[in-house]
């Protein structure tokens, strides 16, 4: 087995989750485009309730993907590239493996 310093921990984990819904995938994108977004503005035209979109903007701060900054009663929300950069490396380093273990199938194959 690969040492464990190469596998992608839980933290990466529950990004990768975070990142398996389309919803927060929309919200994500829209958070990527920069600045801070209130509930309001994030479900401006869509058929979102509040409740929702605030509930995966919860999964999305528990991943590490966003971050909130609260403004008197009013909580606006960014995003935060750290965990994606994270999450980049490691899908880069399993890449390498890949690899790795192709080219070896196939010297084994062409004997």
């Amino acid at each position: 087995m690969p040492a464990a310093a190469a596998l992608p921990g839980p933290a990466l984990a529950n990004v990768f989750f975070a990142l398996g819904d389309a919803t927060r995938l929309g919200l994500l994108a829209v958070l990527c485009a920069g600045g801070f977004y209130s509930i309001a503005q994030l479900t401006a035209n869509t058929d979102l309730t509040r409740q929702a979109v605030t509930k995966h903007l919860r999964v999305l701060a528990d991943a590490g993907l966003v971050k909130d900054l609260r403004i008197g009663r009013e909580r606006l929300w960014q995003f935060d590239p750290t965990q994606v950069e994270e999450a980049r490396r490691s899908l880069e380093v399993i890449g390498q493996q890949w690899e790795t273990a192709l080219r070896k199938l196939k010297a084994i194959v062409q004997g």
